[in-house]
């Protein structure tokens, strides 16, 4: 199984749809993510269950992660009794959390697995400090737009531009890796998906949630440094090796520990393959 210190792209295929799944596992993506939740219909989720417990009892090529059910759904404690401890299982994403309770009743069952939240309503945005620190087995937040969309009543996206800030500060604040962005839901317009990248990394986000394959390399485009970023993250590094603490570039930058901490992840990023 490969992996990537940061991953850019999150894949989510519909966990009752097989032959998708398969083709996910071989599209490039840093990490694929079985949904059994809004993507499967309340007739298909003990056959989505199914498909993805028999796919997860052999390691595959890329991490693979389930987002279970809500937990106040019937589902979510089939989705944990049936999947936890199977050998493909790579980390578990968690719908709809609103508060650490809903963390802890899953690391009552497990703390092996990496945990994801999903914070998708207001309330989930109000505790997103408390939930990022809520266990160690948690290693990241993000938000579940559509949801969060719906419960706000926001018509514009810069309306949840606070939001998407907020979880970023939580994250971070918490020890946390900067979020990934939420999906871009129309998979044709690859213009508006680059120019929302964009913003979203100008907000501190680091990769973005797909729907599907061809939004892939837009998203990695959008979060690997440009030419331009690393030739300024090695100038800054090699002036930190020359000299210790707080310091100015030949430029007039101004540099010091924070920056150079940010010019080595710059570095970092470029070698995720």
């Amino acid at each position: 199984m490969t992996t990537v210190a940061f991953p850019l792209t999150w894949l989510y295929v519909p966990g009752d749809r097989p032959r998708v799944v398969t083709k996910a596992l071989v599209s490039g993506t840093d990490v694929v993510v079985i949904d059994l939740e809004d993507a499967v219909a309340p007739d298909r989720k003990d056959y989505a269950r199914a498909a993805t417990a028999e796919l997860l009892t052999h390691r595959q090529p890329v991490p693979v992660h389930v987002r279970i059910n809500s937990l106040d759904t019937p589902w979510a404690e089939a989705d944990l009794t049936d999947l936890l401890g199977l050998p493909g299982l790579g980390g578990l994403r968690l719908p709809k959390v609103t508060g650490p309770a809903d963390i802890q009743h899953v690391t009552a069952r497990t703390t092996a697995l990496p945990l994801y939240a999903l914070l998708e309503s207001a309330l989930g945005i109000e505790h997103a400090y408390a939930i990022a620190a809520a266990h160690p087995a948690l290693r990241g937040i993000s938000l579940g737009e559509a949801d969060l969309r719906a419960d706000l009543g926001v018509r514009d996206d810069v309306g949840l531009d606070w939001c998407r800030s907020r979880i970023v500060v939580a994250a971070r604040a918490a020890g946390l890796v900067p979020p990934p962005q939420s999906v871009h839901p129309d998979t044709r317009d690859l213009g508006g998906l680059a120019a929302s990248c964009a913003h979203g990394r100008a907000l501190g986000f680091l990769g973005r949630a797909a729907i599907h394959p061809r939004q892939l390399p837009i998203i990695e485009r959008a979060y690997l440094p440009t030419e331009a970023e690393l030739e300024q993250a090695e100038t800054i590094i090699k002036a930190a090796t020359a000299e210790q603490g707080a310091q100015a570039l030949p430029d007039g930058r101004f540099i010091d520990a924070a920056v150079v901490a940010a010019a080595r992840r710059t570095l970092s990023l470029a070698t995720h393959r």
